[in-house]
């Protein structure tokens, strides 16, 4: 693909570096293939502002999820390794779960994970981890995005 064409993909990617994670995504809601929105809000903070979870894939889906793991965070008191565990127990055994159409990256200051469609579970090595058709192309490049290094530390403007 070259530089100048104009290609558009979800994009959420999690950087955790130092004990300090940061989360950045896109706002772009796709029907079929027409952009409809490019104002969604794809990151939550939920357990106190403790954990950072955000999403790619169905809209819908993902709210269930969402609600789904914030109950496992809320039953494991916080524990994100232990609820991200178990969501991933109930997605590849509840027979609605398994339908749904979506992936999420959750993350605290000490871990990061990826919760894939099929109920996968994945901790990446080096904290860096990127979901939805555009994740993969920015993990490969290893550049996350040229502002990630301004927004870890936080002298980048956020959008609310």
């Amino acid at each position: 693909m070259n530089k100048s064409s104009d290609f558009k993909s979800t994009t959420v990617i999690a950087v955790r570096r130092h004990g300090k994670t940061v989360m950045a995504s896109d706002g772009q809601v796709t029907l079929g293939n027409t952009v409809v929105k490019q104002t969604a809000r794809k990151i939550r903070r939920l357990y106190n502002d403790k954990v950072l979870a955000g999403f790619a894939g169905s809209a819908a889906d993902s709210f269930a999820l969402f609600a789904r793991f914030e109950s496992k965070l809320e039953q494991y008191r916080g524990n994100l390794e232990r609820s991200v565990v178990e969501l991933a127990k109930d997605w590849r055994t509840d027979r609605v779960l398994r339908r749904l159409e979506a992936m999420l990256v959750v993350s605290d200051d000490t871990a990061t994970f990826l919760l894939s469609g099929t109920g996968d579970l994945i901790e990446p090595d080096d904290g860096i981890v990127a979901i939805g058709s555009g994740g993969a192309l920015r993990c490969r490049r290893r550049k996350p995005w040229p502002n990630i290094r301004l927004l870890m530390l936080g002298r980048l403007p956020r959008k609310q």
